[in-house]
Parts: C-alpha cells; structure tokens; sequence
C-alpha cells in the first residue's frame, strides 16, 4: 500500500491543473492515477489531428449514449479522452471562456465566491495570450494563440454576410465583448496541441514529490465510515491500493466522476442497493442533471476552394504534411473550427443564445453516429449552430457493479418546450446568414437537407434527425450550497462525507455558452489554489 498527501484520479485537464498546484510547494505528496496511456502520439499533438483520435481506442473511451425520445430515439455517440490530457488531448482547441453571464448564473444558484468578478482573475492568471507574431502579453501557462492572420481566405464571406446583416463583430470571444462573429482562438504552442498535460503536467513531474501511474483504472474510493482514505486500482490486471492522508480528489469528468462516486457507495442510494454496492451516502443528484451541447451542421458545396481542396488529394496532403513537419504551418497547425460567433438569435433574448461556427471544410454525410472523419471530395464548407443554454437535463447512472462497464449515458436531449423553441431561432439564423448575397456567392450547391426550403416545423425536425453533441457534458456532480440537488459544496467537497472532492467539468452548477475546457481549466485553478493556500 502507498501513502500520499493527495490521490488525484484522472489525468485529464482538471487533474493536470490539480496535480501541477498542489505539489507546486514541494510540502505534499501528489499521485496522479489515468486510465488511459501517454499522449506523445503524432495525431493528439498535430492539432487538426483529432480527426484521427475522434474513434481511436487507445486514447478515445468512445462511449454511446442511450436514445433520446427528443431525437427520435437516436443514440449519440460520446467520445471521450482516455489518455493523458483527457479530452482536452483530443479535442478541436478552442478555448472560450463563455459569456460573463454565465457565472452570474452560477452565483445566483447560491454558489458564492462563483461570479464572473471572482473567476475573471482566474481565467488571467492562467492565460498566455499569444498574438500572431508570438508576444505573449499574459504570465500565465495556457497558451491561448491568435491565428487570425493564418485562417482560411474564406473568412471574407462570413465577415461580409455578417455586415450585411447588420450583426456585431467581436475582435476577442475572451476579450471585453464577447458577443458577435469573429475569429477563434486555439490553444497551440509552435504549431502543436498545447493541452493541460503540457502546460501543467509535465512542469509537474518534474517534481520529485508528483507521481503519475498510466494504465490505472480506479475501480472504488476507499472509506473509513464517511471519511475517505484511500482508492483502489488495477494496473495489468493486478489490484492496487493507496491511501490519501488529506485528500481524495476525483477529476474523471462528466461521465466517469459520477460513475466512480456511485461505484464507491455515493449516489441514488435505491439503485445502488440493487446492484449490491454498499451505500456510504444516498444522493440522488450524484449522475443527475446531465447537460450538453447539441448543434447541427448545413454542408454547402463551394464555388472556390477550401480546406478540402488541400487536405483530400494526395498531393495536397504530401504538401501540407511537408509543410507541417518541416516549419509547423499550414492548416495541419490549425484547428477546422476558425470562424463562428455568439449571437441573439430570439431577439427577445437578454445575451447570445447561439454559438456559430463557419468552417472551411466538410467531412462525411453528418451522421451523429460516424466514428470516423473523412474529408469530402469537393470543395466544401459549414454552417453550424448550436443553442447555448440547453434546459434538457439527463444523468449518468451505473448499471453493473462492474468498474470496467461503462455507465448508462441518458443525455434526454430536447424534451422541453424552451429547447425546440430555441432550435427554431437557431435554424432561422443560420438561415438569414446563408440569404446574404456574401454568401449566395460562395455556395454553389447545398448538400441534403436544403436548410433555404424547411420551415419552423422542417428546422425543428431536421434538427431531431441530424444534430450531434460538441462534446460538451457537464453537472453531473453539480456545485450547490446544500446536499438538495447537488453533490459538492463551491469548494468542491463531496457533500455528507470527509476529503473527498470532485474537481473537473461535472462540478458546474450549468453549462457555459461555449466550449467547456477553459472553464474546466479555471475551475480546477481556483480550487487547487484555495486547497493549496489553506483556504479551501
């Protein structure tokens, strides 16, 4: 048996974070445990490489969620990073802090110490900003890159169907004024991925005091009564045991920290007596309120060239991957997702209520079930769009007691009114954007569904039938002042029992309005820090 000052469980974004602050004193001794491998793969570090890793089961859990009523009774496909660096090692990098407001939110739910005033700190001590030419105006460690001058030359038609109606343009989605269309930013380092296991981990191990063991999958928390001491593993098929004399700190993320919590005795207490799991506390919330992101893409045909005219060919790609190898340029650098924007598409709506993406590429047929990305052979484009705000609300509950099966995923995706109302608006946007004259000009085909031909009814049924998750689950161990539908408290202890915390994306109170591993990064900063200063 091992003894250590902290366990951390998971090596994903938040546990990199964790792991790199507790240990920065040098005081504590931290293990780090993550059930997936290394992240030195050629693919995970070139960063339009997540094509590749997208299905790969060596770095990719490659979950699939159960039917959604809302979508047909579809089942989603779920990937999920099982690696060092989590899915923030396989992810599409951009890095969007969401709006102010939804912090605000946050507090409003009773979580004090969670507004935009108390987390924008956080969000700059870990940033480095990084402009085109390489100055870096931020101390922090998170590379978040402007690639602005370096994006696709059909930015110009999105900018100008923008102008055309009259829509605002933002020169930063982390700057003063998020809203608008614009450009996004990446978290890239020298033309490779810069995740949170480069810019937290790795300074981390250098650390006589930080251990990381690969290849550990935890099967339990191990208690004393109510106070955690320890967790249990299996590394090669043998069991292992460490014990923790402060903490206990799980960073699994939105699926696999309440799946770890229940299989340790914490969850819905009825369920688990019926799995024969010893009940250490009954909370129903544990698993609950599961929220997510789904969006739609409409693929067009262009009348130039775009990324696929240079990644689909042979010698486009020898070109490119030349490129890349020998000066790390060109689009292999880069990220698909380089245009989009947050916008009100209900006009009665009091801040953006869609996230935009237009992309230089298409890939496939925009099967939400496709495990794999293939770029289309003609020249291609997409517009994307994506409700913020969903108010669907699923769970995560373990069905075996078995660590090595998965969880059920139930997502219930689009089963309220407010949600379909707000598919309807989305579609109409993207509608008025693709009537600009800017972009009749650039469209010469409109690949199936026609989005000019369907109505409200058509938008809202297309939407039911093709939309997928942007992989962006979280709740599922939600911050809330009391045990009462919530799991941990806004330090991030797990209500009704002793050092044990839950750090990692299933901790927000609700969704952010953008992509989730930049809150995930701040959220794991501002606890790690409090732990570490004697505050938390």
């Amino acid at each position: 048996m091992e003894s250590y000052d902290y366990i951390v469980v998971g090596a994903g974004s938040a546990g990199c974070v964790v792991a790199e602050r507790l240990s920065a004193d040098g005081r504590h001794r931290v293990l780090v445990l993550e059930a997936g491998g290394p992240d030195d793969s050629f693919w995970i570090k070139t960063p339009i490489g997540y094509g590749r890793t997208f299905a790969d089961p060596r770095v990719n859990w490659r979950y699939e969620a159960d039917a959604s009523a809302g979508l047909g009774s579809r089942r989603m496909y779920w990937p999920r990073g099982r690696v060092v660096g989590g899915s923030g090692s396989i992810n599409a990098l951009v890095y969007c802090r969401g709006m102010p407001a939804d912090f605000e939110d946050w507090r409003r739910l009773g979580n004090v110490g969670w507004g935009w005033d108390d987390v924008r700190p956080i969000f700059e001590l870990n940033e480095r900003r990084v402009d085109p030419q390489g100055g870096s105006p931020g101390g922090g460690v998170v590379d978040v890159k402007d690639v602005d001058p370096f994006l696709h030359p059909l930015r110009r038609h999105w900018f100008a169907a923008a102008a055309e109606l009259g829509l605002p343009v933002s020169d930063d989605f982390n700057g003063e004024r998020p809203e608008g269309v614009g450009c996004y930013r990446i978290t890239v380092r020298d033309g490779r991925r810069w995740s949170a296991a480069d810019a937290f981990l790795r300074p981390a191990l250098r650390r006589s005091n930080v251990s990381l063991t690969e290849r550990a999958w935890v099967s339990r928390v191990l208690f004393e009564g109510r106070t955690a001491t320890g967790v249990e593993f299996w590394v090669d098929g043998e069991r292992r045991t460490a014990t923790a004399a402060r903490e206990v700190i799980v960073c699994g993320g939105s699926v696999n920290s309440p799946q770890l919590l229940q299989l340790s005795g914490i969850g819905p207490g009825t369920q688990l007596q019926s799995l024969g799991i010893p009940v250490i506390l009954d909370n129903p919330a544990v698993g609950d309120h599961l929220q997510d992101h789904l969006a739609v893409s409409y693929s067009f045909v262009a009348t130039e060239p775009t990324l696929n005219d240079e990644l689909r060919p042979f010698l486009g790609k020898l070109r490119n991957g030349l490129n890349y190898l020998l000066f790390k340029k060109g689009p292999l650098a880069l990220s698909v997702n380089q245009f989009g924007g947050f916008l009100r598409a209900n006009p009665a709506a009091d801040r953006p209520d869609v996230q935009l993406y237009f992309n230089p590429i298409t890939y496939g047929s925009g099967d939400s079930n496709r495990k794999r990305i293939d770029v289309d052979p003609f020249p291609g484009f997409i517009l994307c769009f994506q409700p913020t705000r969903p108010t669907s609300r699923g769970r995560i509950l373990v069905t075996r007691p078995d660590f090595r099966a998965p969880p059920s995923i139930q997502p219930n995706y689009l089963s309220t009114a407010k949600d379909e109302e707000d598919v309807v608006h989305g579609g109409r946007l993207i509608q008025r954007i693709a009537r600009t004259s800017a972009m009749r000009g650039l469209i010469r085909d409109a690949l199936p569904p026609a989005l000019d031909s369907l109505d409200d009814a058509g938008l809202l049924a297309d939407f039911r039938a093709r939309s997928a998750t942007v992989y962006h689950p979280v709740s599922t161990c939600r911050m809330g002042p009391g045990i009462d539908g919530s799991v941990v408290d806004p330090s991030l202890r797990v209500h009704g029992v002793a050092r044990l915390r839950v750090i990692d994306a299933s901790v927000f109170p609700t969704v952010t309005s953008a992509n989730t591993n930049a809150p995930t990064l701040m959220v794991a900063r501002k606890v790690a820090d409090s732990i570490a200063s004697g505050r938390g």
